[in-house]
C-alpha cells in the first residue's frame, strides 16, 4: 500500500488557478491527492497517515534548475577557487597553495578565474602558472567556462605547441613569436575538458551524491544536465540503486548525439526520476571571454565578432538530424549573430518539418526546441522567438554578474539583454536556471536577479535596465512551471494540484510578501520530492 502523508502547518503557493493558496496538501506515494484544509484532507485519506509539519513555512512547487552542470559542479566542490580574486598575483598564491597540497603528477583542477574583474584585466599565461605548479599539469577554465588557462605541463599532454593549428571553433592564442599562450578558447580546450572530465577527476558517482545534498539544501527538486554521458551513467547507477533523490532531465552532449540515435533515445524517454533532455549543440562562446557571436566587433578589437563554434549550415543539418530522430535541441547562444541563426535553423525545422520514425510517440513537430542562455537579442528576434515557440532558457544571475561587462563591451548596441519581460509580453515562456557551476546553483539568487537586476550587493540603485524586471510570480514560475514546460513535463510538474508530483520547496518566509531586496537571503527550510522530506534545514 502507497504511504500516505499529510503536510501540514504551513502557506501552500499552488501557482494553480483554481486554489492558489491551501493549508495542507494529502500525498500518496509521490503523488499529490489532494489539497485543502488540514481537517477536510484528514477525512479524504484513507488509511494510516503521516502527519508532516512544516514548521510554519511558506510553500511553492518544487524549484527546478532549467540549465545546470551537475557533474562539474560535484567535481568542483573540492577543487581550487579562483572566483572573487581581484588580481593575477592573488590568482596566482591560491594556485600555489592549492598546488602544494596536490601529489606530484596529478593534475591541477579548478579555476572560475575571471580577468576581466581584475585590477589590470589582462589575460594570464602558462610561464607564470608553471611558476607556482611545481610540473604538475594544470587546467584552469574562466569564470565562464569558455576559456582554458594552461601550464606547460598540460599542454603538453595533450599535444599542443606552436604547430598545433586552430580548430574550427576554437583558438589557441599565441604570443608575437607564434607560441601558445596558454589560452585556449571553445574547441581549443576541448582535449583538456576530457580530461577535466575524466576519472582524473575523481570518483563522480560520490561526487554527484555530495552534490545532490547541496542541490536539495537549495531548494532544488530537478535539474536539466547539460553534462557528460559520464553524468548520464552515474545517475543511472544512482537511479538503480535508489539514491537518486533530486529529478534529472538528462541532456544527451553534441559528441553523443550518433550514439543516442542508434541506441533509440528520445527526449522524454525515461521515468519521473531520470529522463532523455535534449542535445546540446553550441552556436557561439561567452561574453567574458569575448567568444560570444556578435553582429559587431568588440570595442577595440578589430575584426573579433567572436566565435561561431558550428557553422551555420552544420548546425542547421544537426537540427534536422537530432529532430528526426525524436530529439529536441538546446542550443546555446549568447551573441546576437548567433541567437540570430539559432532561430534561422529552427525556423528552417518548421518550414521543413521531419517526422520521426513510427515507433516514436513524439512527432519532431512537437519538440520543444531551446535555446539556452539567449542573452543579447535583436529587438526582432524576440517575437520570432515566441512565434517559432522557442523556449528561451535563462540564467538571471548571468545578468547582474554582467553588468559592468555589458555596460562597456556592448554600450550603445540595438540589443535586448537578457530580456526576461519582453519575452513574456511576446509570449514567450521562459525557464529559469543557474548554469552552475559558473554562478551559484541558489534559485533564490535567480529570483531576486529576475525581480530587482541587481547584484548581492543591491547595485546598481534601481537595477539595470529595470524595464526588463519581472514579477516575483513570473520568477518562481520560470524555476517552476516554465521549466516543466522546456522538459515537457507540465502535467506532472511545476504546480501543486491532484494527480502532480508531489515535489515542494518550503522557505521560511514567503517571497510574495517579502521585501524585494530580501529574496535572495530567505532560507529554504525544507525540500520535498516524491512525496518525502529529502532535506530539513537545522537551527
Amino acid at each position: 500500500m502507497l504511504e500516505q502523508r499529510l503536510f501540514v502547518n504551513a502557506r501552500f503557493h499552488t501557482l494553480w488557478a483554481p486554489e492558489p493558496q491551501v493549508q495542507a496538501v494529502l500525498t500518496r506515494g509521490e503523488r499529490i491527492v489532494a489539497l485543502g484544509r488540514r481537517e477536510e484532507l484528514s477525512a479524504h485519506a484513507s488509511g494510516p497517515v503521516e502527519i508532516v509539519d512544516l514548521d510554519g513555512a511558506t510553500v511553492i512547487p518544487g524549484l527546478t534548475d532549467a540549465h545546470i552542470h551537475t557533474a562539474n559542479l560535484a567535481r568542483e566542490i573540492a577543487a581550487l577557487d579562483l572566483r572573487g580574486t581581484g588580481s593575477l598575483e592573488e590568482a596566482l598564491e591560491r594556485v600555489r597553495v592549492y598546488s602544494d597540497g596536490v601529489p606530484a603528477g596529478s593534475w591541477v583542477f579548478g579555476g572560475r578565474w575571471d580577468f576581466n574583474a581584475w585590477a589590470a584585466p589582462v589575460q594570464p599565461n602558462r610561464r607564470e602558472l608553471d611558476a607556482v605548479t611545481a610540473g604538475r599539469p594544470a587546467a584552469l577554465p574562466s569564470i565562464d567556462g569558455h576559456t582554458i588557462w594552461a601550464n606547460s605541463a598540460a599542454l603538453a599532454a595533450v599535444g599542443i605547441d606552436r604547430s598545433t593549428p586552430d580548430p574550427v571553433g576554437g583558438e589557441i592564442v599565441r604570443d608575437a613569436h607564434g607560441e601558445p599562450t596558454g589560452i585556449l578558447r571553445e574547441a581549443a580546450g576541448d582535449k583538456l575538458a576530457d580530461i577535466m572530465h575524466s576519472a582524473e577527476a575523481g570518483d563522480l558517482r560520490a561526487q554527484l551524491l555530495t552534490a545532490q545534498h547541496r542541490l536539495l539544501a537549495a531548494g532544488l527538486t530537478g535539474v536539466h544536465d547539460f553534462d557528460g554521458e559520464d553524468a548520464r551513467a552515474a545517475y543511472a547507477d544512482m537511479r538503480e540503486s535508489g539514491q537518486l533523490q533530486i529529478r534529472v532531465h538528462k541532456a544527451i552532449p553534441m559528441t553523443a548525439l550518433d550514439q543516442a540515435i542508434d541506441e533509440g533515445r528520445a527526449t522524454g524517454d525515461g521515468d519521473a526520476w531520470l529522463r532523455t533532455g535534449p542535445v546540446k549543440l553550441f552556436s557561439d562562446g561567452a561574453l567574458g571571454s569575448h567568444s560570444c557571436h556578435m553582429t559587431a566587433p568588440f570595442p577595440g578589437e578589430d575584426g573579433n565578432r567572436g566565435i561561431e563554434v558550428i557553422p551555420y549550415g552544420e548546425l542547421r543539418e544537426l537540427v534536422r538530424r537530432a529532430a528526426g530522430a525524436g530529439i529536441a535541441v538546446a542550443t546555446h547562444a549568447i551573441g546576437d549573430r548567433a541567437n540570430e541563426l539559432v532561430l534561422d535553423a529552427y525556423a528552417d525545422l518548421a518550414r521543413h518539418p521531419l517526422d520521426p520514425p513510427a515507433s516514436l510517440t513524439r512527432p519532431a513537430s512537437r519538440l520543444r526546441h531551446r535555446i539556452e542562455h539567449a542573452q543579447h537579442l535583436r529587438p526582432g528576434d524576440i517575437g520570432r522567438m515566441a512565434r517559432l515557440g522557442v523556449v528561451p532558457s535563462m540564467q538571471p544571475t548571468h545578468c547582474t554578474t554582467d553588468i559592468p561587462l555589458a555596460s562597456t563591451l556592448l554600450a550603445g548596441r540595438d540589443l535586448a539583454s537578457y530580456a526576461w519581460r519582453s519575452l513574456l509580453d511576446a509570449g514567450a515562456v521562459p525557464a529559469f536556471g543557474s548554469d552552475a557551476p559558473v554562478e551559484h546553483p541558489d534559485p533564490m539568487f535567480g529570483i531576486h536577479a529576475a525581480v530587482t537586476r541587481q547584484n548581492g550587493n543591491h547595485q546598481p540603485d534601481g537595477g539595470w535596465q529595470p524595464g526588463e524586471c519581472v514579477t516575483v510570480a513570473e520568477a518562481v514560475g520560470a524555476f517552476t512551471a516554465g521549466a516543466a514546460y522546456a522538459s515537457g513535463e507540465e502535467a506532472h510538474k511545476g504546480r501543486l494540484r491532484p494527480g502532480m508530483l508531489a515535489d515542494f520547496t518550503a522557505l521560511a518566509e514567503d517571497p510574495f510578501t517579502a521585501p524585494t531586496s530580501g529574496l535572495r537571503d530567505i532560507p529554504v527550510q525544507s525540500t520535498t520530492v516524491g512525496g518525502v522530506v529529502r532535506y530539513r534545514r537545522t537551527l
